[in-house]
């Protein structure tokens, strides 16, 4: 199936299909690139958050976290099982686009195109070591701020002073490390408070500092991504995919027994 990509001078909500219960948008990574980067420029204040198995599960039992997350501009498929799912429920040949591939593209690009950033979440230390990488591999890069918020909910008076602080910042663009479902939440509470585009990428900030290893490529083109974590870390992560994936199975054969009754109905 073609996707007609809307246009980029003004905003107009991209289409979307639902898989279990995210409503994953469709379109290219080139024009999902030149998308936000558009948007940045126009200093307006979007929402973008990258959904994978771990997300669709906590979105299908949390009905707070399926509102934060449905409400971001574009909800686009980090995982390949949501790109296949994407093909199997709708003939759909989508792209994988993933933060930890899309935050190193948009810094090159923001480093030519003189786009101002600003790093929020993770540890001092994490986020020391990500501008340093950051001036490193991207030239001219214009880091404007950093903040790591601290472990616990922010009063409102810290909250508006957040706020006050990006905002006059100038940043176009804030990348938001706070962990699923921390960060949709944050992003979709900041929307319309913050004049940039905020993207929750999650553990991609790690991998730009250099203190993860990310999969080797042949890995991830096999969406065995989350086999390589598991190898990391089997300790914290076991309990989580063992459930999340088993869920997903369960949930996507649901939606598609019914899609496949209601083709079979109207053909």
């Amino acid at each position: 199936m073609l996707i007609k990509e809307p246009s980029l001078n003004t905003y107009v909500r991209p289409k979307a299909m639902k898989v279990i219960s995210l409503n994953i948008t469709l379109g290219s990574y080139s024009h999902v690139q030149d998308w936000i980067l558009a948007a940045a420029h126009r200093r307006e204040s979007r929402t973008v958050c990258f959904a994978n198995v771990h997300m669709v599960i906590e979105a299908k039992h949390k009905p707070k976290v399926a509102d934060a997350v449905n409400s971001s501009d574009w909800i686009l498929p980090d995982g390949l099982p949501l790109t296949w799912a994407m093909r199997l429920l709708y003939l759909i040949r989508q792209d994988r686009i993933t933060g930890m591939d899309m935050l190193p593209s948009l810094l090159e690009r923001a480093a030519k195109e003189d786009l101002a950033i600003f790093l929020y979440g993770s540890t001092s230390d994490v986020l020391k070591r990500s501008v340093e990488k950051c001036k490193f591999l991207f030239p001219g890069v214009n880091i404007v701020g950093t903040y790591s918020p601290p472990f616990r909910e922010l009063t409102v008076e810290e909250e508006n002073s957040v706020i006050s602080t990006i905002s006059h910042s100038g940043a176009q663009l804030v990348f938001v490390a706070l962990g699923c479902p921390k960060q949709e939440l944050w992003i979709n509470n900041m929307r319309g408070r913050i004049p940039a585009v905020l993207l929750a990428i999650g553990g991609a900030l790690p991998v730009l500092a250099g203190d993860v290893t990310r999969a080797p490529s042949w890995m991830q083109k096999m969406g065995l991504e989350w086999f390589f974590r598991l190898m990391q870390e089997p300790k914290r992560l076991f309990k989580r995919y063992a459930v999340t994936n088993s869920l997903y199975v369960w949930y996507m054969g649901q939606q598609l027994i019914i899609r496949l009754l209601s083709l079979a109905k109207f053909s």
